[in-house]
């Protein structure tokens, strides 16, 4: 069987296309003309995303608005329960990770807290945390602004928190202080996450509060305190290491099943008595 000689090799085309007269020398005119329609194709493509960009932006900007007053009525109604934010932070499997019991402490005065996303929604946004008078600080509201400069880069700034005299959680916790949601290798607690604005970009936890809590915080609320896995099942190790937790095994199993029908027996017997007790009477 003959071969021919093997099919030149195509270089690599830049962005453009047209103007790429080295990577296009070697191809044929028809598989040029069909690489320059392909790259008009994707400029129409491109113009109609920027297109559909901008207008789902004008849509998410329409339905904050909307969403404005359902916000405010809610929070109005969170004021109500005690301990809502605190209980839907250490319910939040991320945002718990990084409250020691200092935090939670603190975080009973939290009485609203409130998500504004800029009016252009791409420049950024800024979480509002407001408490009651407490004993930790001075300040009836927190803020932690992100906004995006016109190079293009995300910045970060926050409220100075004016502690009270020997009250500064954002200084080095002890062990001693930390809390049941304290996790291994706790390298940040709540009030110092919330204090640092070193690594706008890299924020997670703003993000979470966000997009995860502030639109729902009831689901968090209503959530139990039990590690739950990717599957949504409660995790062998994390109910052994529950002390709220009772794991039972098969001896015990039958040992209860036991008692159960040694208990039902005895209620049996007392009410045949009761019952012959009667007859008698009769």
């Amino acid at each position: 069987m003959t071969t021919g000689p093997p099919p030149s090799k195509i270089k690599k085309l830049d962005d453009s296309l047209v103007n790429t007269s080295d990577a296009t020398r070697d191809l044929s005119l028809e598989v040029q003309n069909a690489l320059e329609k392909i790259d008009k194709c994707q400029n129409d493509l491109d113009t109609l995303n920027e297109q559909a960009s901008e207008e789902i932006l004008q849509v998410e900007q329409k339905y904050n608005k909307l969403r404005h007053p359902h916000y405010m009525k809610r929070n109005a109604i969170i004021k109500n329960i005690p301990n809502f934010w605190v209980t839907a932070f250490a319910n939040h499997p991320q945002i718990a990770g990084i409250m020691c019991g200092r935090d939670e402490e603190c975080l009973q005065y939290l009485t609203s807290l409130y998500v504004e996303e800029f009016d252009d929604i791409k420049s950024g946004y800024k979480i509002q945390l407001h408490f009651s008078e407490n004993p930790f600080f001075i300040n009836d509201c927190v803020s932690k602004e992100f906004n995006v400069n016109t190079t293009g880069d995300l910045t970060c700034s926050c409220t100075e928190i004016r502690w009270k005299k020997g009250m500064d959680l954002t200084n080095q916790i002890t062990p001693a202080q930390l809390g049941k949601h304290e996790r291994k290798g706790l390298k940040q607690t709540f009030f110092q996450w919330l204090s640092d604005v070193s690594e706008p970009s890299s924020d997670d936890i703003a993000e979470m509060i966000k997009d995860e809590v502030w639109p729902n915080p009831l689901q968090y609320f209503l959530a139990t305190d039990i590690e739950v896995d990717e599957n949504g099942l409660e995790s062998d190790e994390s109910l052994e290491n529950d002390d709220s937790v009772v794991v039972v095994d098969d001896d015990d199993d039958e040992e209860i099943e036991d008692e159960d029908e040694e208990e039902l027996s005895g209620d049996m017997a007392e009410l045949d008595e009761d019952q012959e007790g009667e007859q008698k009477d009769i």
